[in-house]
């Protein structure tokens, strides 16, 4: 037997023998956790339902941890933080934008990705984005880096706000400047201005890969794509969309996923499905993965709003190497695009939506929500649990259940391994379904707008809300509300658990959880 397992054996042991028996820590290195199927559930025990955030220091920005409650540490973020928080290698990565700038050489808009110490939430370096020259047609301002990255042994895998697909060392600048690429300090200045300093709290990138000059793809407004990787191929979400006339689609015949060498950013291959010309606004959803009848397939939500199976290998057709469809699903019924004979025009309330959220795979079944944009309000949207083992156009055979009543969502569902699926929309509802029927158990209304996904832990859903609250309830068939607390600004992203650990980020800060009356047990050798 490896050591490692010995070790994790003998900790459960232990914490049995002490009458908190728990799972051996485990990290959370990317969207998902370490489930290529992206389902936001984790095993973790002992987490708190209740937490105090404390209050601020003096200076008004870093928390006072004595005012605080089940409180690890709390990392200051920037204005705005879309970004997902991962967790891998004692660190923590999150994306920001730059309103509370680390670094006095860079002042103004930025996006910024931030590596903290897992311990202490400690800065240890900083990936630092400059905007686009396009402008908010490309790159919306002050919105920060969106993209949940991607850890895999010491790499990071990250979509930048300049769609480009970047490969990080986890270790920064502290080990040197490793990797082909030797630019950093010109990168993190923007092309064409006078190169800044790079120290030991500096990104080192070891590889780069920009999708809007190699590809032409024309992201709308903001890029955005969890990076899902399977073997050595990154597969990775373009994020192109439309101009800022909400008509036009500058680049239709660019690919909306393609298959990145993770070694060296040489491109593998792009998809056939030929989205472009149909993309509703923009492309923003993070492909998944699994196993079907022993063959790897990456799921995808498209533009387009049909949900897409891929086979994970590229294939050659003639002078192009394509990941071929193995299925596709029109997640809108036909009801939401034509109404007395005249076609629903995108974006209105009762009419068709995009695929944002992750298709999460579970036991040969893809769910997955529509939705849209935020910005354009709350509108009718539709969950569908699809058949993941068919082939071909499966819109009239591939449906196991859909339910109708949900709203708008842009959130990624949760499963327990006993089957309760919740998932939240934007109108601010938290829904519980059974996975293998689609009977809906219960609903929650949050009072909120809702941008993350649930988590489900420790028998507990957790979910933030526009208002500033992370709320809890019990993952069970009966609603229960466990704590509802304040943290003073919009949550935009989704917890996570770490090693023990539960991680949630405002707008403002980023929380690092734990139930002080438990300990935190060490991540695993």
């Amino acid at each position: 037997m490896k050591p490692h397992r010995i070790a994790n054996l003998l900790f459960a042991a232990t914490l049995a023998a002490t009458g908190t028996l728990r799972l051996p820590a485990e990290d959370w290195p990317r969207w998902g956790g370490n489930d290529p199927g992206r389902n936001m559930y984790s095993p973790a025990t002992g987490l708190p339902d209740h937490f105090e955030p404390g209050k601020p220091k003096a200076d008004g920005v870093e928390i006072d941890l004595s005012t605080t409650k089940n409180v690890k540490w709390v990392a200051k973020l920037g204005s705005q933080s879309y970004g997902n928080a991962v967790v891998s290698g004692g660190k923590v990565l999150v994306g920001t934008n730059n309103e509370f700038p680390r670094d006095p050489q860079h002042q103004g808009d930025r996006s910024i990705l931030m590596c903290l110490d897992e311990k202490t939430g400690g800065l240890l370096w900083q990936l630092v984005v400059p905007k686009l020259a396009s402008g908010k047609v490309n790159d919306w301002e002050n919105l920060g880096l969106l993209a949940s990255p991607c850890v895999e042994g010491n790499r990071v895998y990250v979509v930048t706000s300049r769609c480009e697909v970047l490969c990080l060392d986890l270790e920064g600048m502290a080990n040197g400047n490793d990797g082909p690429f030797q630019e950093e300090a010109q990168y993190a200045a923007g092309p064409g201005k006078p190169k800044v300093k790079i120290g030991a709290k500096d990104a080192d990138i070891l590889w780069r890969y920009d999708m809007m000059d190699d590809l032409g793809v024309f992201p709308h407004n903001a890029s955005n794509c969890s990076i899902l990787v399977v073997g050595d191929i990154l597969y990775v979400c373009t994020s192109n969309g439309q101009d800022w006339t909400h008509v036009n689609i500058p680049s239709p015949n660019a690919p909306s996923l393609i298959a990145v060498d993770k070694r060296t950013g040489k491109l593998l291959g792009e998809d056939d499905a030929h989205i472009g010309p149909r993309i509703f606004h923009g492309m923003w959803c993070s492909p998944s993965a699994g196993q079907v009848n022993g063959k790897w397939q990456v799921f995808f939500g498209g533009g387009d709003g049909v949900c897409y199976a891929f086979d994970a290998t590229p294939a050659k057709e003639g002078e192009e190497n394509l990941l071929k469809k193995v299925w596709w699903f029109d997640c809108n019924p036909p009801e939401r695009k034509i109404k007395n004979g005249k076609p629903i025009k995108y974006p209105a309330a009762e009419g068709p939506s995009e695929i944002n959220a992750t298709p999460v795979f579970w036991k040969n079944r893809i769910y997955v929500p529509v939705g849209q944009d935020p910005e354009h309000g709350e509108g009718i949207g539709i969950i569908t649990c699809i058949d993941a083992t068919k082939t071909g156009d499966i819109t009239k055979t591939g449906k196991i259940w859909s339910y109708d009543k949900i709203n708008r969502s842009i959130s990624t569902v949760s499963i327990t391994p006993e089957g309760l699926l919740f998932v939240n929309d934007f109108s601010g509802f938290t829904y519980c379904f059974d996975a293998e029927t689609g009977q809906l158990y219960w609903t929650h209304d949050h009072k909120a707008h809702i941008w993350g996904s649930t988590l489900v832990a420790d028998g507990k859903v957790f979910c933030g809300d526009e208002d500033g609250n992370l709320v809890i309830l019990a993952a069970s068939k009966e609603k229960k509300l466990l704590s509802v607390t304040e943290l003073g600004a919009p949550v935009y992203s989704t917890p996570i658990v770490a090693n023990g650990v539960l991680y949630i980020a405002s707008n403002s800060y980023l929380y690092a959880l734990h139930n002080d009356s438990t300990p935190i047990p060490a991540a695993a050798p």
